[in-house]
């Protein structure tokens, strides 16, 4: 499950793996002793040439057809996740983070032995947050949609804003078990990766809609690491939650948004609904 269907770049021009791994000891604990939940923030994580490329293919101008439309109470954002609408330099940062080299590194940097990439990108692959865009805080979902037995382990987000400026917002936050404090915040800078352990709970998002220029987005690469658990596992789909501060009607909407995004979850796993599907449906109603 670790390779792409494509002939890219060798790992070593996308990923400094040698850097990685002489600093793996030292991340490995700080990634342990974070809080609210084991993470870590990587700065210059990909080689600066391999970053530039990916973000130049990630601009490039792209029909709505390919865009998912991640469009609901609860988020407000678009994504591609088939790695056929992907350029070749996209492609090559795809198989780098897929190679078994990686894996291992990744493995030690967690603790998390027997670590899968999914080669479906079942919720991941490039994402685009517009002006007005937001992710309420949630946990992720904890079991992979289609391959039933697969348990989600690791989150692996890679940001591609150039001068990125904080009042644009967008800086994703992390709050404990309970949603009751905020206890960091990862603004989303260019080549910055963000690595952290999917639990239950593990609360992140960005609620407060982008007042970023309108020519602008906030985007970002996110992938997802998986485990084989042998059996098959409870369909868990992502957890939204209000913050302490949320009027009540919030509340309320938060709530029957993540019913609904259950029921599709389940329709999803039995294969009577896609997300293309209802990406075309979103994309009439916006």
């Amino acid at each position: 499950m670790t390779s792409l269907p494509f002939k890219t770049r060798v790992v070593e021009d996308v990923l400094n793996l040698d850097r990685l791994e002489s600093r793996l000891s030292d991340d490995a604990r700080a990634f342990a002793a974070a809080h609210p939940f084991p993470h870590i923030v990587l700065d210059q994580f990909l080689e600066p040439d391999a970053c530039e490329r990916l973000l130049a293919e990630a601009e490039q101008p792209a029909t709505d057809k390919n865009w998912l439309q991640y469009a609901h109470y609860n988020q407000l954002k678009q994504g591609i996740r088939d790695q056929k609408l992907m350029g070749p330099d996209t492609r090559a940062v795809l198989d780098a983070l897929a190679s078994p080299r990686f894996i291992a590194w990744l493995e030690k940097l967690s603790g998390i032995q027997g670590l899968l990439w999914d080669p479906e990108l079942d919720g991941g692959g490039l994402h685009k947050i517009e002006r007005g865009g937001f992710l309420n805080m949630h946990t992720d979902f904890l079991a992979h949609t289609t391959r039933t037995s697969w348990s989600r382990q690791i989150n692996l987000l890679i940001y591609l804003n150039k001068d990125w400026k904080d009042e644009y917002g967008g800086a994703l936050e992390l709050w404990d078990d309970t949603m009751t404090e905020k206890r960091a915040s990862v603004a989303p800078v260019f080549n910055r990766c963000l690595i952290f352990h999917t639990r239950n709970p593990s609360y992140h998002g960005h609620p407060h809609p982008l007042t970023c220029p309108p020519n602008r987005a906030r985007r970002s690469l996110a992938l997802y690491y998986f485990r084989e658990e042998g059996r098959r596992l409870q369909l868990s789909p992502t957890n939204y939650r209000a913050a302490p501060d949320d009027p009540i009607y919030k509340r309320v909407f938060i709530r029957i948004d993540k019913l609904l995004l259950n029921a599709y979850s389940a329709l999803k796993r039995r294969g009577v609904l896609k997300d293309s599907f209802v990406s075309r449906i979103l994309g009439m109603l916006k």
